[in-house]
């Protein structure tokens, strides 16, 4: 047997308490990884409360995670990962690997239904388990203590860059500067983009321009959104309510790209001649493959881009998750295992 010890939540919305349970035979295509930190994200809360209505309990969440390499399975054993060695492991377990979309790279999207890895038990627990392609190689000069949220937050607003081809003559803005948003203008300075922050909270601004962004415009000021009409190559939208879009769509310049990671539930209107007249577009996505967040830590690990977090004790975590559900985090909130 393999004990695992965790945080569970026993049931919907409640505070989770302390769980182990027998994680049975490493499977041969799999990775046992010991966890050193995880970030909270806003989709664990959302599978402890199970708003999405799949969530299964007692459910061990966390999908930020950190940590080194313990045990190897008997076909992972040959796949360049080694014991010891310092990886991380994002929103995906697993995926089928022989689908059209995993055979082209698109793992994310993988047709037999990738397995997300709160489902596959998660990282607010000493160990996790994975598949081997989704245990991602971490540089030596990354930071381990703040990266953990690259791996979700920092790969969900990275895959745009690489979907619209981004490039450092790109102009960029970025709505929304939580623990998403922040990631971004991290990222997009150091690819050497014109970055224009859109937040609604002017206190924030000087915060927003250390970050790396160029300018920052007051979302709720709309003679300022008005004057930046045709600019933008893209815009990427991170937060999950209902704005009026029209002037994001008319700051588009041409062949320019609205992007959306963050989940609005309410329909986006759309004109049809605001997309026709200038070739512009609409897009989403969700979070990367292997290769695009092995991708991504390197750039971070090259670049030194890190996540803004708070460390909690994994003892702490229920306080840490309060003060999730609370906006307090800035940006994000990561747990150091202590078992």
């Amino acid at each position: 047997m393999s004990k695992i010890k965790s945080y569970a939540a026993p049931q919907a919305g409640a505070e989770l308490e302390l769980y182990e349970y027998d994680a049975g035979d490493l499977k041969p295509e799999d990775v046992e990884i010991k966890v050193e930190y995880c970030g909270i994200c806003h989709s664990d809360l959302s599978m402890i409360d199970n708003e999405w209505g799949f969530s299964q309990y007692p459910l061990v969440a966390g999908h930020e995670v950190i940590g080194r390499v313990h045990a190897l399975g008997s076909s992972a054993q040959d796949k360049g990962l080694k014991v010891g060695q310092r990886v991380g492991i994002g929103w995906t377990a697993n995926s089928c690997g022989h689908c059209d979309a995993c055979i082209s790279g698109n793992q994310v999207n993988c047709a037999e239904g990738s397995v997300p890895t709160i489902i596959n038990r998660g990282g607010f627990a000493d160990k996790i388990r994975a598949n081997w392609q989704w245990a991602i190689p971490l540089p030596e000069s990354i930071d381990a203590a703040s990266a953990g949220p690259l791996l979700c937050g920092g790969i969900t607003v990275f895959k745009p860059l690489l979907m619209h081809h981004v490039t450092a003559t790109s102009r960029v803005g970025v709505i929304g500067i939580g623990g998403l948003g922040h990631i971004a203008i991290k990222l997009l300075r150091a690819m050497g983009c014109e970055v224009t922050a859109f937040s609604s909270n002017p206190s924030k601004e000087q915060e927003i321009l250390g970050m790396g962004a160029d300018r920052v415009v007051n979302s709720r000021d709309p003679e300022a959104l008005k004057a930046l009409a045709g600019q933008f190559d893209l815009i990427i939208n991170t937060v999950n309510v209902s704005l009026d879009w029209m002037p994001y769509f008319q700051a588009l310049a041409y062949g320019g790209n609205f992007h959306t990671v963050g989940a609005v539930m309410k329909p986006f209107e759309v004109p049809a001649f605001s997309l026709i007249a200038g070739d512009r577009s609409i897009a989403g996505s969700s979070t990367g493959s292997p290769h695009e967040l092995r991708t991504l830590m390197k750039l971070a690990g090259r670049a030194k881009v890190a996540p803004q977090t708070e460390e909690f004790p994994m003892s702490r975590i229920n306080e840490a998750i309060q003060h999730v559900r609370d906006g307090k985090a800035r940006y994000r909130v990561v747990l150091k295992a202590d078992f």
